[in-house]
């Protein structure tokens, strides 16, 4: 018994636990930021009546629950700890959809960016709080897509036995064929085309209009410009975990296996998730202030004046 707790595959103990506990400690972190941000969006009113920052806040929300659920599941997978499938379904749907609803909350926002600037007279009946509502409930259906599909075949395909078993918990376990895995693929290579279709044709429209734009509207058409240019480098991180199917497909043993989902883990989720909210909330000026009087516990507003 001492054997196999203090050396696994040839690694020790410690050597597994302390990269795993320093993860942990940056998502911790990482959390406290999003969290901060959204208390921010609440305090200020010009947020939560501005569209714009409604679909920031959705962004937050999302990669908040995205990065807690996955390191659950995460934890599970590396230490070989098994649950029931019931329960597994729970998480990795949970999971599942969070990982659509950044990149189609990051599309909506280039699209009201779109209408900011190439249909500034719409802007305040197309970009309202009320359609600001209507457009979250849009983008969770719209995200519930391949969850429900994911579901459906697994309920059509697997054995009611299956339900009460224990196995480790990864979307993997609802795959009981081959042709499911690529339904997968196809949905999430759909999604990732549409969302790119749409934010190349909006920055094409907007490089025409700032063009032909001068003065102030040409700067402030500009700026637009390069945010539309942030929401799709914030999108391909949010979707450079498409990858992971790819490199975990590749025939390894289980130890390796696992050490490649957990780096996966690590460089495909757990990093783009944290940097994106980052990137754009403190590049936003009214964002940026007033997260760091909070922060500071007003001392920063307090030192300006």
């Amino acid at each position: 018994m001492s054997n196999n707790s203090s050396l696994v595959g040839g690694v020790s103990y410690q050597q597994q636990v302390y990269p795993i506990i320093v993860v942990q400690i940056l998502v911790v972190i990482f959390v406290y930021i999003n969290l901060l941000l959204i208390f921010t969006f609440f305090k200020k009113e010009c947020f939560y009546t501005n569209a714009r920052y409604i679909l920031f806040a959705v962004t937050l929300l999302s990669d908040s629950m995205l990065l807690i659920i996955s390191t659950i599941t995460v934890m599970f997978a590396y230490f070989r700890f098994n649950i029931q499938v019931g329960l597994c379904m729970i998480l990795c749907n949970l999971l599942f959809l969070y990982s659509f609803v950044t990149p189609i909350t990051l599309t909506a926002m280039t699209l009201e960016r779109y209408v900011a600037i190439c249909i500034p007279l719409r802007h305040g009946e197309l970009c309202s709080t009320r359609s600001a509502m209507h457009c979250i409930l849009i983008i969770h259906g719209l995200s519930a897509v391949p969850c429900i599909m994911v579901l459906s075949a697994f309920f059509a395909t697997a054995s009611l036995s299956l339900y009460t078993k224990e196995r480790t918990c990864s979307m993997e376990t609802f795959n009981v064929y081959r042709w499911q895995s690529h339904m997968l693929s196809a949905m999430n290579q759909l999604y990732f085309l549409l969302m790119l279709i749409t934010i190349v044709v909006s920055y094409v429209k907007i490089v025409k209009v700032a063009k032909a734009a001068s003065g102030e509207n040409k700067k402030s058409t500009w700026k637009g410009l390069r945010t539309v240019i942030l929401h799709a480098f914030q999108l391909l991180l949010c979707l450079i975990q498409l990858w992971c199917p790819f490199i975990e497909s590749a025939p390894i043993d289980l130890q390796l296996y696992i050490n490649v989902r957990y780096n996966n883990y690590i460089m495909f989720i757990l990093a783009p998730r944290c940097l994106s909210p980052l990137i754009y909330g403190l590049r936003d000026e009214a964002i940026y202030h007033a997260l760091k009087s909070y922060a500071s516990f007003g001392l920063y507003k307090k030192n300006r004046i």
